[in-house]
């Protein structure tokens, strides 16, 4: 009990305590938040500012490496771009965010405004741009923090490991990326939506464009293709891409290797395995700038002849197609973002951008003052009239489609009352415009492309010709579309280039991996029996019911092998058939001219003759079992000898009964044989008889004999036999026919020293044995014979049981009648001479 109370009193303290601990937290909490509340924001390190900017209502940030090599910040933007290709992509933002504010149906009375910093192709620079463009420049001495950036959205950005420091750095301030620039940025490792949620690209991930190459290397049939990446994260995660779906397409990659710009020596010795290398099909998933060291290496080194198969990084780059670059790669296919013609943007580039962003361009005032003005602007005035990289601008629509998309997803915030503060998120839906744009659940957009051709024409001018789309949005089939007539192959050759590991084997040769190379490399060797190989040396299945031809090029139907009437064979088997079947008639004849005769009266006429008409019918079902097998043979055949045979033995055996009945019938007294009489015997066949028919009734009506093509026993040829079916059935039915066999052998045997000058037991005894011998041996040759062998030795059995039992039995009497009529008397008969017995 004390226990008890002890232990109550520790759990309220300890409660107690626990409680103020709590309320200390909070306290201590908020007071910590009310200090930091009072702090002022303050900006650590050197800002960055921006190269062009504008103030608006909404502001959207742009991100582009218009620079090549990061120099000291200048707030003059006075130097030349040294990547025209973004320096454009700025201007079409500016056009874009302009066209937009002069729009009465999209964000009517809201102005946009815009911020464009400079990373100089620095990662480094990157993370300064991202700052800056997040902060802002201007701070006063009251600001506070509230957590809220000074932009909605940020446009642009080049390399996916630049897009990956832009997008982890605005991830946790919900600040939506929208890359649009180019190749760069469309690394797959940015559709992860768990690391990059408020990323968007209005261009598609590699992995299309990896998907995209092997399909067109498949499509011309190169299974022996180099590999050359940069080894940055588009180059490393693009080529890593391609090398995985190419491997499950059958394509054969001889080597794969990768260099980073500024690694010299590993660039030489990439060229070096090219120039070493046997394919002449080279997939390039290279950047713009190691591009650009690659060809100038080909061409030093004036390394000519391979089929360059490139990406949109670098495809459709006019710096890059010159004289000594076309000897190189000249007839080069790639892929290229579509192009889409911007209205008004060519005009734009040459007056309005100039007029916006550089004033001193007007030419008011004195001369002394523009000169004043104007002068550090002198490098850039030189590029006003340059509009030559206007119609090559197929990043210039990414640009405009992803302003446009942040501009639609702002109305419709704006719209439904949404919009708060500074916090956006872009909302994936279908953004119409000029063009149909949307993002997909990985926020990119639907792969489309178009695959070009480095071609010169009549004029010595060089053109990216267009030869065909890609579109991921079609079925798997439908994808790729090219117009192969249009297309210049490397060296300026109208003949498709051959790429492969190992020449097409010629006809009736398959291939023969060889030892620890790729599957593509291979030897030729001849086809085995069984096996064909077309034109390309490719192994084709065989049909079970074809065979090879002897060239080992074509496939022939396997011959079907069966007992039919035209062989040696069947014409033997059919001739013992129909001289059994004449010779029983001629017995059955004699018998009936002699039917008034003793010996024929002796021995049961009626049972004679119903014999003689039983071994006709055995004779004639041999007949059965030559020709080709079907429904309604293999079930007649099996059936009728079960049934024939069975009357047979059936009237054998009744002979034998009346046999012993007549000898058990002369001793005293005795009066059996009206317990065996001749409706007795009638009665005793048809019941023997029945009770097969009832076997062969089951038989056929639950599990019937078919037709069947064994192909176990041989490969060249097919054994068209009866299969059984069921094989209880056809083993009952034998089975029963031994069993009345046997017993008939049995009786026979018992009677055949009866005092009777003319005992039909002991022929009888003579003709079961021979029967029975015949079907024992029947059996294990039944079993081991292939083919048509069986059905020969099942035919064998049946004549020569029938043979057996038509001379054992009917052979003495035929002795008889026709050589020694003599003894054809009642009393030669009943034993009363002193002829010798038989």
């Amino acid at each position: 009990m004390l226990y008890q109370i002890i232990r109550i009193c520790y759990l309220l303290w300890s409660s107690v305590i626990g409680m103020l601990l709590f309320f200390y937290a909070l306290i201590l909490f908020h007071q910590l938040h009310t200090k930091a509340e009072n702090i002022p924001c303050q900006k650590m390190g050197d800002p960055k500012y921006p190269l062009l900017s504008k103030d608006g209502d909404v502001t959207i940030g742009g991100i582009f490496a218009i620079h090549r090599k990061e120099t000291l910040p200048s707030l003059e933007f006075t130097q030349k771009p040294q990547h025209l290709l973004y320096f454009r992509l700025a201007q079409i933002m500016i056009f874009a965010i302009e066209e937009i504010n002069r729009s009465e149906s999209l964000l009517p009375n809201v102005t946009i405004g815009y911020r464009i910093y400079d990373t100089c192709g620095s990662r480094l620079s990157t993370m300064s741009a991202t700052t800056g463009v997040m902060n802002g420049q201007d701070f006063g001495l009251g600001d506070r923090c509230n957590g809220h950036p000074p932009l909605h959205a940020i446009i642009g950005e080049s390399e996916s490991s630049a897009t990956v420091i832009l997008s982890r750095t605005t991830g946790p301030f919900k600040i939506p990326v929208v890359r649009s620039s180019n190749f760069k940025s469309t690394c797959e490792c940015l559709s992860n939506r768990k690391y990059y949620p408020s990323f968007f690209r209005t261009i598609a991930s590699d992995y299309h464009q990896s998907r995209a190459l092997v399909y067109i290397v498949k499509h011309f049939g190169w299974s022996w293709v180099g590999a050359v990446n940069s080894d940055n994260d588009y180059g490393n995660n693009g080529m890593a891409a391609f090398l995985q779906i190419a491997q499950e397409e059958g394509i054969c990659v001889e080597y794969s290797v990768k260099f980073y710009r500024t690694e010299t020596e590993k660039l030489k010795k990439v060229v070096d395995i090219i120039k070493r290398g046997t394919a002449k099909v080279i997939v390039s998933f290279v950047s713009f700038v190691e591009m650009g060291l690659l060809i100038d290496q080909l061409s030093i080194q004036k390394i000519a002849g391979f089929q360059m198969i490139g990406v949109e990084s670098w495809i459709t780059t006019k710096n890059y197609i010159t004289s000594s670059s076309f000897h190189s790669l000249g007839g080069s296919l790639g892929f290229a973002v579509r192009k889409i013609n911007i209205e008004g943007f060519a005009d734009y580039v040459i007056k309005e951008f100039w007029d916006t962003a550089f004033p001193c361009s007007q030419s008011e005032g004195n001369s002394s003052q523009y000169a004043l003005n104007c002068s550090r602007y002198e490098e850039l005035l030189a590029l006003k009239i340059y509009n030559e990289d206007v119609p090559e601008q197929r990043y210039a629509s990414n640009v405009y489609k992803a302003v446009y998309a942040v501009a639609h997803s702002l109305h419709s915030l704006l719209k439904e009352h949404y919009f708060c503060c500074t916090f956006l998120m872009i909302i994936s839906k279908l953004i119409k415009m000029g063009d149909h744009v949307w993002f997909d659940s990985t926020g990119g957009a639907v792969a489309q492309y178009e695959v070009v051709n480095w071609q010169q024409d009549s004029d010595g001018l060089f053109q990216f010709k267009s030869v065909g789309y890609y579109d991921a949005s079609l079925p798997p089939l439908q994808r790729l579309m090219l117009n192969t007539k249009n297309i210049i192959w490397a060296g300026g050759q109208l003949k498709k280039p051959s790429s492969v590991c190992s020449e097409s084997c010629p006809l009736g040769t398959r291939k023969a991996a060889q030892k620890g190379r790729p599957v593509c490399c291979y030897d030729c060797i001849p086809c085995a029996e069984g096996e064909i190989s077309n034109e390309t040396g490719n192994l084709h299945s065989i049909s079970k019911e074809y065979w090879s031809n002897e060239e080992k090029n074509n496939c022939v139907s396997k011959n079907l092998e069966f007992l039919s009437f035209t062989e040696v064979m069947g014409i033997v088997l059919v001739f013992f058939s129909l001289f059994g079947i004449g010779i029983t008639v001629l017995v059955a004849i004699l018998f009936y001219s002699k039917k008034d005769t003793p010996i024929i009266k002796a021995n049961n006429s009626e049972l004679s003759f119903l014999l003689l008409f039983s071994l006709t019918l055995c004779f004639l079902c041999s007949l059965t079992f030559i020709g080709r097998p079907t429904e309604w043979s293999c079930m007649l055949r099996h059936t009728a000898f079960g049934i024939t045979f069975v009357l047979c033995i059936s009237c054998v055996l009744g002979k034998t009964i009346v046999v012993l009945m007549a000898f058990k019938a002369t001793l005293p007294g005795s009066n059996v044989m009206k317990w065996f009489g001749p409706k007795q015997q009638r009665l005793s066949v048809f019941v023997f008889t029945l009770v097969q028919v009832l076997i062969c009734v089951l038989w056929v009506t639950i599990s019937p004999p078919f037709p069947y093509k064994n192909m176990k026993y041989y490969k060249e040829k097919i054994i068209l036999e009866c299969n059984l079916g069921s094989t209880i059935g056809f083993w009952a039915v034998l089975g029963y026919i031994g069993l009345l066999a046997a017993l008939c052998f049995i009786l026979s045997f018992l009677a055949r020293k009866l005092p009777d000058n003319f005992n039909e037991a002991k022929f009888i005894t003579f003709s079961m044995l021979i029967f029975c011998a015949v079907w024992i041996t029947f059996i294990p040759a039944y079993v081991s014979s292939p083919g048509k062998f069986t059905v020969a030795v099942e035919i064998f059995a049946i004549l020569a049981s029938s043979f057996g039992l038509l001379f054992c039995i009917f052979a003495p009497k035929c002795y008889i009648i026709l050589l020694k009529p003599e003894q054809n008397t009642k009393q030669n008969i009943m034993g009363k001479t002193t002829s010798k017995s038989y």
